[in-house]
């Protein structure tokens, strides 16, 4: 709020009145979030081909936007504890993280059905996996941690990721050429 009315060069009350109050102002300030900067996590998981792809591009660009000042995310870590009477506003941001987690599910539930990644693998497990990771590039980064850590941070779990969605076809693999040389 203090750079808010630094910039403006008005108090923070009259911002507030502008906005109907100060959580409206709250909100706002979200939404523009998410439709720019904050809106990285879509973008990767869209317009990338593949879904590894779409994960590296997803956590390397929630990398460059959290470590520029360790501010993190404003969406994970913006009353995450709230007064009772912000209670609403908690559950508001807690949706918008939902709904995050859910958008990467989704597009490994894409990935699993064109075959990128095995059938076996549990979507909205690693799903969650993925969202917590970037959740807590967030907190690391808002605690200091600097980019070479988070992306060798990214650097394991990608590793681990290829290992869990592509172990059963490789397994896959080798019974069908074990089979064809039985043949």
């Amino acid at each position: 709020m203090a750079d808010l009315v630094a910039a403006l060069g008005i108090a923070s009350a009259r911002i507030y009145a502008a906005f109907g109050s100060k959580e409206a102002l709250f909100r706002e300030a979200i939404e523009l979030y998410e439709a720019k900067e904050g809106g990285f996590a879509d973008r990767a998981l869209s317009e990338a081909t593949d879904v590894r792809s779409a994960l590296d591009d997803m956590f390397r660009a929630a990398i460059a936007l959290y470590t520029k000042g360790q501010r993190g995310c404003m969406v994970v870590t913006a009353a995450t504890n709230c007064a009772p009477e912000n209670a609403a506003l908690g559950a508001w941001l807690s949706e918008h993280r939902k709904a995050r987690t859910q958008s990467i599910i989704d597009r490994l539930r894409r990935a699993k059905h064109t075959e990128e990644i095995a059938d076996h693998v549990d979507e909205a497990a690693l799903g969650d996996c993925c969202a917590t990771m970037l959740h807590g590039l967030s907190v690391q980064a808002r605690d200091g941690v600097g980019a070479d850590r988070l992306n060798a941070m990214v650097d394991a779990f990608l590793a681990a990721f290829d290992l869990m969605t592509t172990k059963s076809r490789r397994r896959r693999d080798r019974a069908s050429v074990r089979n064809s040389i039985r043949r």
